[in-house]
């Protein structure tokens, strides 16, 4: 028998002892029952209490320690005797409560310690036993009404226990610390900050307390505040957690820098730890330091040889750099390791197409398709997200190489889908019937958005867009200005939308007048970059260069990586044959964000054939005529560089598409004049092809 075995047994005999010297005729009066009640005048029994108390513990132990549960009524039998012999002893009430709800039953338990607490208002035991069932109860997300309560709601009933005991033991930050994270569930963000506040001021070193009251600035999108709360911990005091949190609040500062740094502490504090690898990878690539964090990856992916998660990234590293081989080999192994990794499978088909293997590619999406496809056709809303992106690759590939049917057929799937996905797949339907130079299909299906979705005000203002390609410019800007409602948050894109119309239709009056309207409006940070790109716009198409410059320098103050404004800025450097060397860098930027994008290939290889860089400039343009086959002005950039490198037939043929696209492109579309070059240049060649061939009598092969 081992000495903790005998406790129970000396506490009982001393019980028993204590019992029979206090007990007038021990020989005949046996000790109360469990079924006895005193009455009012009797006096309390306390040498009994204790007897009973004692076998109580000896029998709980017995229930706790063994495991075995014909112990746990006996000893509830046993604290109720002591009960009946002391009844006003609220610490027996507290132990059979406790014991109520050490076996599970946790009813009784509340109600033995809610009749403590009627006698005995400021009971702490009774109080904490009630925050640890309601507490309990919450982790068994129980927080709607109680099944075991009938008192209301848990989370209510949790708050009101926790808010008695600080009232009680006002210096206790652990129990201010379980009310302020209450107080956080609640969403009542002041009363949760007020305690964590307090509970600094008793423990200002606390990592529980500090990380709490950052969380509560951070789920209220304050992180300047949280990054203070975590700041004003000296750095030799913080702990590897709180250097976590500061990275993650770095980041969410977009302060960079400072996310990488703090995740570094932490690193050096954890060696290994995955998390914080993992942030701080992220971190250094968002950071374009790709040589950090491929560094940082390869740790990753050798501390854990069946992780995918790390191949993903370097290969998206290497895509970056347009290692675009090494790569898609990369990925490949990712793939081999997680067949089932969705992240995987979008970017191998995204390397693919990068590499032009279109058809590659098409397979790759289809066969993502097909993994996130549900027979009832019932998706959650990440499920329809994520098959809306694959379906939204594999409809592009299809457009990329001009296969209308097979690129609407995906896009109708989108649609089919319902729910947000809806609006982006008539979207992309209606840019693929447009690049195909089928405006009436266009319009057809402009029309038909918004029979199916009469409330969509964006797909009302496409359909008005629509209409003025197709030349009903009157009823296009009447239809967009119908949807003025007076409200800025309404009217603000519809602005947007009328600014635009107006600037493609060179009336260019109007089109300052809306934008003007909509400045005041543009309030969010998405808002104001798309604003300075409308009127950037509207500038370069009235040929005010300076001022179109101005605002599209606003406009990547906002945000440098924007790819759409890097790569109109960069265009228009190259196209007026300025500032060269930065447009170069500018249209990069843009295409190593979007390897993919015909319009930016297009603009790289003319900033190339501007530099007199023609071999580089034929491997841009060649690509951009591939992927946007019925863009004028990418034939034409194609057919210069022929003529530039003494192609003629090639360059011929290239401005034979070009016209024969510009036939078919609304005059919104292209500036005047400009299909006249072409014809123009068109003619040229062929009079000195038709010269070279008479006068030698053999065409010279190219």
């Amino acid at each position: 028998m081992r000495r903790e075995d005998f406790l129970p047994l000396i506490c009982l005999s001393l019980a028993v002892c204590a019992a029979h010297a206090q007990s007038p005729t021990p020989a005949t009066t046996p000790a109360p029952s469990a079924a006895a009640k005193p009455s009012d005048s009797a006096q309390p029994n306390r040498a009994s209490a204790y007897y009973h108390a004692a076998l109580a513990g000896m029998y709980e132990e017995q229930a706790v320690s063994s495991g075995r549960a014909e112990y746990v009524q006996p000893a509830i039998e046993e604290y109720k005797a002591a009960i009946n012999a002391d009844p006003g002893a609220a610490a027996l009430y507290d132990g059979l409560a406790d014991l109520y709800f050490r076996t599970g039953k946790t009813r009784d338990a509340e109600s033995t310690a809610r009749e403590v607490i009627k006698n005995h208002p400021n009971d702490i035991d009774a109080h904490k036993l009630l925050g640890r069932i309601y507490l309990r109860q919450l982790g068994e997300q129980q927080n709607s009404v109680s099944s075991s309560s009938p008192s209301g709601n848990t989370l209510d009933q949790a708050i009101a226990e926790f808010e008695k005991i600080v009232a009680i033991q006002p210096r206790s930050v652990e129990d201010r610390m379980i009310l302020g994270q209450l107080y956080t569930v609640k969403h009542q963000s002041a009363k949760a900050e007020e305690q964590f506040k307090i509970a600094q001021d008793i423990e200002p070193e606390s990592e529980e307390v500090v990380l709490n009251l950052a969380r509560v600035y951070q789920e209220n999108n304050n992180f300047d505040q949280a990054a203070k709360v975590l700041e004003a911990v000296p750095e030799n005091d913080r702990t590897a957690r709180m250097e976590f949190t500061l990275g993650a609040t770095y980041d969410q500062l977009k302060r960079t820098k400072d996310a990488i740094a703090a995740y570094k502490r932490a690193a050096d504090m954890q060696p290994g730890d995955v998390p914080t690898l993992n942030a701080l990878a992220q971190a250094q690539f968002t950071d374009n330091q790709f040589d950090e964090a491929l560094k940082t990856y390869k740790d990753l992916a050798q501390a854990d040889s069946e992780d995918a998660g790390p191949l993903v990234k370097i290969s998206e590293i290497q895509r970056r750099e347009g290692k675009y081989e090494d790569a898609l080999a990369t990925i490949r192994k990712a793939r081999k390791k997680d067949p089932e990794s969705l992240e995987a499978g979008y970017n191998e088909g995204l390397l693919l197409d990068v590499l032009g293997r279109y058809d590659e590619a098409a397979t790759t999406y289809q066969q993502m398709v097909d993994q996130t496809s549900h027979a009832n056709g019932a998706y959650t809303a990440e499920e329809k997200n994520n098959r809306s992106i694959f379906l939204e690759r594999l409809g592009s590939v299809n457009h990329e190489q001009n296969k209308v049917d097979q690129a609407i057929a995906a896009y109708q799937k989108m649609i089919d889908m319902g729910g947000d996905s809806v609006s982006r797949g008539y979207q992309l339907q209606v840019d693929t019937y447009n690049d195909a130079k089928m405006f009436e299909k266009a319009v057809e299906v402009s029309k038909q958005a918004v029979a199916a979705n009469p409330k969509d005000r964006d797909l009302k203002l496409m359909l008005a867009g629509e209409l003025v390609d197709l030349g009903k410019s009157d009823d296009g800007l009447n239809m967009a200005k119908s949807l003025l409602t007076g409200n800025d948050s309404d009217d603000r894109s519809i602005y947007f939308g009328l600014g635009n119309m107006y600037t493609r239709l060179r009336r260019f009056k109007e089109a300052e007048e809306v934008l003007a309207k909509a400045t005041p409006m543009a309030t969010r940070k998405e808002d104001k970059l798309y604003l300075l790109f409308l009127k950037g716009a509207l500038a370069d198409r009235q040929k005010h260069l300076e001022e179109a410059e101005s605002y599209f320098r606003k406009a990547l103050e906002i945000d440098p990586n924007n790819a759409m404004t890097l790569n109109y800025m960069g265009y228009m450097f190259a196209d007026k044959g300025v500032k060269l060397q930065e447009a170069l860098k500018l249209i990069r930027k843009a295409v190593d964000q979007e390897p993919m994008n015909g319009a930016y290939l297009d603009s790289l290889g003319w900033a190339y054939f501007k530099l007199g860089e023609y071999e580089m400039a034929e491997e841009n343009l060649r690509q951009a005529v591939e992927r946007d086959q019925t863009d004028p002005t990418v034939h034409d950039h194609l057919g210069d560089l022929y003529e530039k490198t003494g192609r003629i037939r090639l360059a011929a043929a290239q401005w034979e598409l070009s016209v024969t696209q510009y036939q078919k492109t609304p005059q919104t579309d292209q500036e005047p004049g400009d299909m006249a070059k072409v014809q123009h240049k068109l003619e040229g060649a062929h009079v000195r092809l038709a010269k070279q061939e008479s006068t030698s009598g053999v065409v010279k092969p190219e």
